[in-house]
């Protein structure tokens, strides 16, 4: 970040970092730009700045007439627990494993580059629904422009891989390196230590390797220590296979636990628990955030709660501060 830049920027650089949905940052834009000192330090990022304002005005269709088609959507709205983006180099698998996983119909093919745009589906655990994006292959021969803006919104990514295939390791490779040049940096880190940098466009994607196609290789364990040494990527692993079903059941539970996803079932004074969809929240969050989601005029006059489960006796009364578990039934008093 430039130095001497105003509260003010500051707090539109922060607000777009935070947000998630294309409109929200477009507006975060807008005021980074009207805020941003006019001055030779900061041209380059001026320039940035313009571009992205450039490039989210048209993926959003602003100044457009009403009912003119915009095309397929680049990004997509957040659902659900969380969202996952799925990652890969051509022919990896990827969109097969999809549509294992969420039952959503992606176009797949014996041939390269067959999604062209992203597709969401849901992958259903326990209750709770992860959003999962089918999102293009990314090589240097096949450029995704607007791919940093579709992964904002994403939670972490699934890095899917075929060790089956002889090219894989550089395929990989390749990968990051497209990735790098839009500022978009992989880590194994989900626990969110790992952060931004002084660049407010730098997107940090938590990430774990899928390793498909596994009933092809007679040792996946092996090739993947072997991929591990020769590249360096320390991400956590998953084997799996899309064809026997082999390791499909773990990712479902991986990712609730590493995103930290924390299902909450309400009950109205007097009456049975609601046995539905529970609400999801992230584990650290509170009887309030639950609230929230509830229905905002619930939180604002949220007086107490009661609570039944593993972490409360049965119907013990908390504040709004009270931080829910997993399983959790709570009872909003206003």
């Amino acid at each position: 970040m430039p130095t001497n830049v105003s509260p003010e920027y500051k707090k539109a650089e922060a607000a777009y970092r935070a947000a998630r949905e294309p409109a929200e940052r477009l507006t975060h834009l807008r005021e980074m730009l009207r805020t941003i000192p006019k001055h030779k330090g900061t041209e380059h990022l001026q320039g940035d700045i313009k571009s992205r304002i450039k490039d989210l005005t048209e993926e959003l269709g602003v100044g457009r007439k009403a009912g003119t088609r915009t095309g397929p959507e680049l990004v997509i709205h957040p659902e659900g627990a969380g969202q996952v983006a799925l990652l890969g180099p051509p022919n990896c698998g990827k969109s097969a494993l999809h549509e294992r996983l969420t039952g959503a119909h992606s176009t797949v093919g014996p041939y390269p580059f067959t999604t062209q745009y992203p597709g969401p589906g849901m992958l259903e655990h326990r209750d709770a629904s992860i959003q999962l994006v089918d999102l293009p292959a990314i090589s240097p021969e096949h450029e995704v422009p607007w791919i940093a803006n579709a992964l904002q919104p994403a939670d972490g990514s699934l890095l899917v891989i075929d060790l089956s295939h002889p090219g894989c390791l550089v395929e990989v490779v390749q990968l990051h390196d497209v990735l790098a040049g839009r500022k978009v940096s992989l880590t194994a880190d989900w626990s969110g230590a790992d952060g931004e940098d002084d660049d407010p466009f730098g997107v940090w994607m938590p990430t774990v390797i899928v390793a498909t196609k596994a009933d092809l290789i007679e040792e996946p364990e092996a090739e993947l220590d072997v991929f591990r040494e020769l590249t360096g990527y320390d991400y956590p692993t998953l084997i799996v296979s899309s064809v026997t079903g082999e390791g499909i059941d773990s990712i479902g539970p991986w990712l609730c636990d590493h995103l930290g996803v924390v299902r909450v079932y309400t009950k109205i004074p007097g009456q049975v628990i609601d046995e539905g969809k529970p609400y999801t929240v992230r584990r650290g969050q509170t009887v309030h955030d639950v609230a929230l989601l509830v229905h905002r005029d619930i939180a604002a006059s949220l007086n107490y709660a009661r609570v039944w489960g593993e972490g409360s006796f049965d119907g013990q009364q908390v504040g709004r501060d009270h931080v829910v578990r997993d399983g959790d039934v709570i009872e909003l008093h206003t």
